[in-house]
Order: C-alpha cells, then sequence, then structure tokens
C-alpha cells in the first residue's frame, strides 16, 4: 500500500512555550499516514529500535492532511413521487420510524373539505401512498394531535370535525396493522378542543391548551391520559395557549411560542415543575365515566349536529374513510373552577437580543431535542431566507443561540408548512412546497400541493447529541464528612471508570502504561491545557529513529490503563495491535499531547463521557481548551461519537476566553461549522478577543486568517461615531426601533474595554453570542 508522511520541523533548543500547550522541545516528530492503515510500516517498527530509544512509542498526534474536508453543510430538498396530499391545513405529520412519515386528517386550503385520510411518505423511495386502513376509523377531524408511542401506534386525540364541533376522543392507529381502535377511558374527559399540543412522559399523554367552543375562547388548563389504565386525570390551570409546542425534560413541562388568549404571539417560555407531586407521579384514582351512557344536555352550549357522511371523493382525488360516529361528552371542568396546577409554575419573557428569534415574522416551527428548544425560522410571503434562521434555546441554562443563518439553510423559493422529528432527536423533516409558479406541482383539480417536497436536516451536524444521550451528569464534589455509601451500579462505563488509572500493584488489572507532554511548565503562560499542535511540513519524510522516545525527554506521570480495553474501543490502536507493532512489545506509548487532553481522551474510551475525575476520583468539568484537544483528537483518529460530544460542549460554551482556542482546533478539526461560529463570535467581541491569551498565541499564520474573516469592506467603528450608533441601538446593544441594519455587527454592550472601544462593521452579517440575551423573569 502507498504511503505518506509528513514529518513536523525539529523546533531549536531554548525557544520558548508552543502556542497551545507545553513547551516547544517537548514536541516530538510524529508520523502521518495518509490512510487510516499502518500495516506497511511495521516491519520498519521493530523491537529492536524499541530497545534503543526507551521502550516507548510515540503515537502521530498530526490530523489527517488528505482527508476529505467538511464543507459547509446545508440541508438538500427532495421532490416526493406518487399519491401526494392535498393543500392539508392543520393536519398531523408525524415520523413514525423505519424512515416513514405519516399524515392523517386536516382540511383542504380551497374547498374547506375536512379529511380523514392516512398517508404514508415513504423516505428512501420518497415516494407518497394512501394507507388502507380498518377498525375504528375516525371521523374527519383537523387541529389534533398524533403522538407516536412505543415506537408502533399513533395516538389521536382531540380536533374539530367539518361542523366546527371539538373533540376530545382518544383513538390509537397500530401502525403494523393499519387498524384503528377506540378504548374504554375512564376519568373526568377534557374539554374538546383543536390546536393543543400534546406530549408523551412515561406512559402518560399529557395535554396542554388549545381553543374550544363557539367563540374559540383559550384554554388554560394541563391534564394527562394514563396510557396503563387509560385513565383521565383531572384538570389543572396552568398557561393558557394554542398553536404552540410542549415538551417535558428535567421533571418539567415546558411549554414555548403560539398565540396568548389575547391572540397575540407570544415568545414566553412556560414550565411546571413535576418532580414531588404526586398527582403527576402515581396514576389518577377518580371514579370511572361510562360512555355509553353519556348524552347531550339541553344545558349543553353546544347544539347537536347530526353525523353527516363526507363526500365520496374530495378534490384530494380519494374517497373518504367511512368511520365511526364521534363523541364529544360534555365538560367536567369549567375554565373558571380549574383548579391551579400542583408544583411551582415559572414563566420567562424573552424581550430582546441578536440571537433571540422574533415570533413576529415568518413561519416557526418548534421542535426539542436533548434538552433544547430549536426555533426554525422559514419564509413567509413578507421574509425571505436570508432574514430567516434557525435557533437553539438550552434549557439548562436559558440561553438563546443562533445556530445557522437562513441562507445556510433554506433553499430561495420555497415554503414550509409541516416539520416533525425522529424520537432520536437527531433529524428533522421540514414538508413544503416550492413557491415559483413554474415550478409547482398541481394536483388532480388543478391545485397546488402543500407537501409535495421534503427537506431533511441532521441535527448531529449543529452538535446536537440527540436524546439518547443524555447529558453528562456533572455531580458536585463531596464533602470530607459525607458518610460513604456503597451505590449500586450505574452501567458499565461506571464500573470500568473505577479501575482507570489505578496502578497495577492496587489490583486493578492495568497492564499498559501512557504518558503525555510534561507538566512542567506555567499553564497559565500556555493557555492551560489546550491543544498542543505545530505546524507539520508538508514536505518530507518521517525518520522511524524519530518515532521513539528519548530517554532524557521529560514526561507526565503515567496513565494506568487496560491494553483490551484500548483495543476494543479505539479503533487507530486496535490497527497497531493488529499489525503487530513493536510499541506493543513494550507496553507503553508517549502521545505528544497535554496530560489533560491524553487523560481525558483515555477516559472516554472507559467512559463515553468526557470529564474526566480529579486525582480524588471525584467528577469534574472538562475546561473548554480540553474539549477542543479532545476535538482534534476526534478528527486524528477519526472517532464520531467524541466528536459529536466536543461539538455539541464547545457550541453551546462558546466564550470569549476560548473563541480563539475553538475557532483554531475547529479548523484542524475540519469542523466547518462550528469554526465558522466561533469567527462570527470573534468578530462580534473582537476588542474583547483581542486581549485574550488565546488570541495572542496564535500562530502568525492564524492570527492573518482569522483577520480575514472580516469582511474585505470591513472597519472599526469608535468614537463619536460609535456613541451615535449605539443610541440608536439603545443599551446593552438592543434595538430599540432603529440603529444596526442588518449589514452591522456590534461587540457586546459597546462598551470600553480597558480604554479601547469599537464596533466591527462589515457587508456580511456577522452574529455572535451576547453575554446575556435580554429576558424578563416572572
Amino acid at each position: 500500500m502507498a504511503q505518506q508522511q509528513h514529518q513536523q520541523p525539529s523546533t531549536p533548543a531554548g525557544t520558548g512555550n508552543s502556542i497551545f500547550g507545553g513547551p516547544a522541545h517537548l514536541q516530538q516528530p510524529a508520523g502521518l499516514l495518509a490512510q487510516s492503515s499502518f500495516s506497511s510500516v511495521s516491519t520498519a517498527l521493530t523491537p529492536a529500535s524499541a530497545a534503543s530509544s526507551n521502550n516507548t512509542y510515540i503515537m502521530p498526534n498530526s490530523p489527517l492532511k488528505h482527508r476529505a474536508a467538511m464543507d459547509g453543510y446545508r440541508p438538500k430538498v427532495t421532490r416526493t413521487l406518487g399519491q401526494r396530499p392535498a393543500c392539508l391545513v392543520n393536519a398531523s405529520v408525524t415520523y413514525c420510524g423505519n424512515n416513514q412519515i405519516y399524515a392523517f386528517g386536516g382540511f383542504d386550503q380551497y374547498t374547506d373539505e375536512v379529511y380523514n385520510h392516512v398517508l404514508r411518505l415513504d423516505l428512501v423511495s420518497h415516494q407518497w401512498n394512501l394507507v388502507d386502513n380498518y377498525g375504528d376509523i375516525p371521523g374527519v377531524r383537523m387541529g389534533h394531535t398524533a403522538t407516536l408511542y412505543k415506537g408502533d401506534k399513533l395516538l389521536v386525540f382531540g380536533g374539530e370535525n367539518e361542523h366546527r364541533t371539538y373533540l376530545s376522543d382518544l383513538i390509537i392507529f397500530d401502525l403494523k396493522t393499519a387498524h384503528w381502535t377506540q378504548p374504554q377511558v375512564t376519568g373526568p374527559i377534557p374539554k374538546g378542543r383543536a390546536r393543543h399540543a400534546a406530549v408523551l412522559h412515561e406512559d402518560k399523554l399529557f395535554i396542554v391548551g388549545g381553543i374550544t367552543g363557539h367563540d374559540n375562547y383559550v384554554l388554560d388548563d394541563i391534564c394527562y391520559l394514563d396510557l396503563k389504565t387509560f385513565t383521565w386525570s383531572k384538570s389543572w390551570r396552568f398557561v393558557g395557549r394554542f398553536d404552540h409546542s410542549a415538551y417535558i425534560w428535567s421533571d418539567r413541562v415546558w411549554v414555548f411560542g403560539g398565540l396568548s388568549e389575547d391572540m397575540d404571539k407570544v415568545s414566553d417560555l412556560w414550565w411546571l415543575d413535576l418532580k414531588g407531586n404526586p398527582a403527576f407521579e402515581s396514576p389518577p384514582h377518580i371514579g370511572t365515566l361510562d360512555r355509553s351512557g353519556l348524552s347531550r344536555s339541553a344545558a349543553s352550549p353546544r347544539p347537536s349536529y347530526p353525523s353527516v357522511q363526507s363526500t365520496a371523493v374530495g378534490s384530494s382525488g380519494y374517497a373518504a374513510n367511512s368511520r365511526t360516529a364521534q363523541v364529544n361528552p360534555p365538560s367536567f371542568h369549567l375554565k373558571t373552577y380549574a383548579p391551579q396546577a400542583p408544583g411551582a409554575i415559572s414563566a420567562l419573557k424573552f424581550v430582546s437580543g441578536p440571537n433571540v428569534p422574533s415570533q413576529m415574522q415568518g413561519i416557526h416551527f418548534h421542535v426539542y431535542s436533548s434538552g433544547t428548544l430549536l426555533d426554525f425560522v422559514t419564509p413567509a410571503a413578507t421574509i425571505t431566507s436570508k432574514e430567516c434562521s434557525l435557533s437553539a434555546l438550552d434549557l439548562a441554562a436559558l440561553r438563546w443561540q443562533k445556530l445557522a443563518e437562513g441562507r445556510e439553510i433554506f433553499k430561495p423559493g420555497y415554503r414550509w408548512h409541516y416539520c416533525t422529528m425522529n424520537e432520536d432527536g437527531t433529524k428533522a423533516w421540514l414538508l413544503g412546497c416550492p413557491t415559483d409558479p413554474g415550478a409547482i406541482d398541481l394536483g388532480a383539480n388543478g391545485l397546488e400541493e402543500y407537501l409535495s417536497d421534503i427537506m431533511e436536516i441532521d441535527l448531529r451536524r449543529y452538535g446536537f447529541l440527540g436524546n439518547n444521550m443524555a447529558p453528562e451528569p456533572r455531580t458536585a464534589r463531596p464533602s470530607s464528612r459525607t458518610r460513604h455509601v456503597e451505590t449500586p451500579s450505574k452501567g458499565l462505563g461506571d464500573d470500568l471508570a473505577k479501575l482507570f488509572n489505578q496502578p497495577p500493584e492496587s489490583g486493578s488489572g492495568t497492564d499498559f502504561i501512557v504518558t503525555a507532554l510534561s507538566r512542567d511548565f506555567d499553564e497559565e503562560e500556555v493557555m492551560g491545557s489546550a491543544l498542543v499542535h505545530a505546524q507539520v511540513d508538508s514536505v518530507g519524510d518521517t525518520d522511524p529513529d524519530q518515532t521513539w522516545l528519548s530517554p532524557d525527554t521529560p514526561t507526565s506521570p503515567p496513565i494506568h490503563v487496560h491494553r483490551l480495553i484500548l483495543q476494543a474501543r479505539w479503533p487507530h490502536f486496535a490497527r497497531l495491535w493488529s499489525s503487530q507493532m513493536a510499541e506493543f512489545h513494550t507496553k507503553k506509548m508517549h502521545i505528544p499531547e497535554p496530560y489533560s487532553v491524553v487523560k481525558a481522551f483515555l477516559y472516554y474510551l472507559y467512559t463515553d463521557r468526557i470529564d474526566p475525575p480529579d486525582q480524588n476520583g471525584n467528577e469534574t468539568t472538562a475546561d473548554l481548551a480540553d474539549v477542543a484537544g479532545l476535538l482534534v483528537m476526534s478528527n486524528i483518529y477519526n472517532i464520531p461519537h467524541l466528536r459529536l460530544l466536543c461539538v455539541n460542549r464547545l457550541s453551546k460554551e462558546l466564550d470569549v476566553d476560548h473563541a480563539c482556542i475553538i475557532w483554531y482546533c475547529a479548523g484542524l478539526s475540519n469542523e466547518e461549522w462550528l469554526r465558522k461560529r466561533a469567527a462570527n463570535f470573534c468578530m462580534t467581541h473582537w476588542g474583547r478577543i483581542v486581549r485574550t491569551v488565546g488570541f495572542q498565541r496564535l500562530p502568525r499564520n492564524a492570527l492573518v486568517e482569522l483577520s480575514q474573516e472580516v469582511d474585505s469592506e470591513g472597519r472599526v467603528v469608535a468614537g463619536e461615531e460609535l456613541d451615535m450608533m449605539q443610541v440608536g441601538l439603545g443599551v446593552g446593544g438592543i434595538d430599540r426601533g432603529g440603529g444596526l441594519g442588518r449589514k452591522d455587527s456590534v461587540g457586546s454592550g459597546g462598551s470600553d474595554q480597558e480604554g479601547g472601544r469599537g464596533v466591527m462593521e462589515s457587508d456580511g452579517h456577522e452574529d455572535g453570542e451576547e453575554e446575556e440575551d435580554g429576558m424578563e423573569m416572572s
């Protein structure tokens, strides 16, 4: 196999510290292979050569230069085929696993016909099909919810029928058999409603808000259906909303967006604590209700409507389903008398900020993934793709971040009508249609189709871990007086962590030693534990003798590990083992990176986490510089899961002190999205960035490259001109109705920074992080 190697240039003795780590003389030249196989060099590295070099092999630490660079990610729009739905409004669109999306119900925007069809979109063939369905087929409805349950069932609740009657029935659709069933429920059935939110949590279907009644008043209640017993809980007052989103995370019900009781679009975030409340944690204990004996009383505020069959064939060209009679039982809890929900209720209003998406413009889709609210601001009649965005609200930190500009996601000429997400929270799909008259496909009746196109968004490209990768626990350090209690196992990773970096004499069974760069340097002087990477010479081959550590080279304390774990968890190490290279005769390896980065990397191999323990074995939070170093190592050794953890953490916690390090390491790792995001942050906070140690330690070519991130027409605004701009902006850089346009970027608050202040202005729209977005707490 052909091989190409690059040699790191030697650093003359006596030169100062390296840019991103320890003293430069500790950096040993490291071989770089263009391919991920090391079997071709096994003959050059023999035990004899190992014996002459203190028996310690130096692991290559240079990024693979010939790996294809990741270009800017942009979701792809695909035209669907087959029996595409009509101009469906207020239908339910749900991703149901197995690369399939199901659409149910809705009404035709042009004919006002209400449907009860079931349609399926295959995401592999991009083919729409009308699903033949059986059993207790529900009546036509719109504004309902369809929630995936146990991977093979859709829970359809509520909605509004063709007579504008609000429904409160629950129907279950079995995805495997295409069979509908209507379970017998007990307890106080909630008010009929539409345009509500439904969210599943621990075999409970929570229903929040919606609209009801002939005057379409807004409901402010919350209740749940226990899916084990099919018993409804009582209803409690929470927050009045409709067309909103709801999510349950960290033992809280979160509600965002939608319209308020005053019919205003809102940007308030509300949450209700569930933990410690028996009303939510234990099954409801309420007397039964006989559904068959229900009849509408004369005093009912909604008159009874006769059951009228739908027309045989609608404008969509589909024959309507036959249906069972719809039941709309009387409400047991009037809005006025519903008790306040148990548990603490909190609300947060986001007033303004460069990263806070305005709910007044564009078409918004709110979905949730791994403790984060995602806001897709999509094009509308009054807003173009350039003015749209993808923003994220971290529900733990209550902080907005702009992940991407609209022009980086949305292709011009499309309008999006529905959004759905997989259960893992790693992919989202937007369904819509083109707006260009020449690109519009007309349906059977000459009308446009609302779901003719689909766009898949891979959220992992924006650093999202997904719902199945829980956030890493960050426990408080126990006090010295804490009584030691033997705790049960929390999983294989936690058990293996107890054996990590324990000497063999302790009985840990460790049989391999890894060393890193010596810790004998001033960490303050060299940016703490940021990654060490010298510039790799693109010309020349690596001398095999330089693959071994010099006996007099100072190193870190040994890190004791198990060779078997490294072999199983580290593909690069496994390849070395299979090629029978000499380091396995020595049982020693040196990785020329800072000690904290190497230790965090090895700890990840044991636990799948990136926060290594301290000297006392207590869990800590890894420094962002170390995480940036881990990102580069994930690229060197091609470990996608580690890369995802690092990108997620760095994107969420990007700050002034580490912005240059993150930008530099993202470039080394070919993480174009993160690199651009860090560059935008640097441009926005330029006055503070240039005063950080990270900026001052950047290599000269990196300094030039970072400076060129400024638009060619960019300039620095200062003095009286800056004061005039601040008047337009208001205090703290908040736009009060004038001020900067889209082409301007303002530093944090525009305040004095060590005697100097300024705003970098450019023709490119550079959005960065504000230290605090405007918000009000209630």
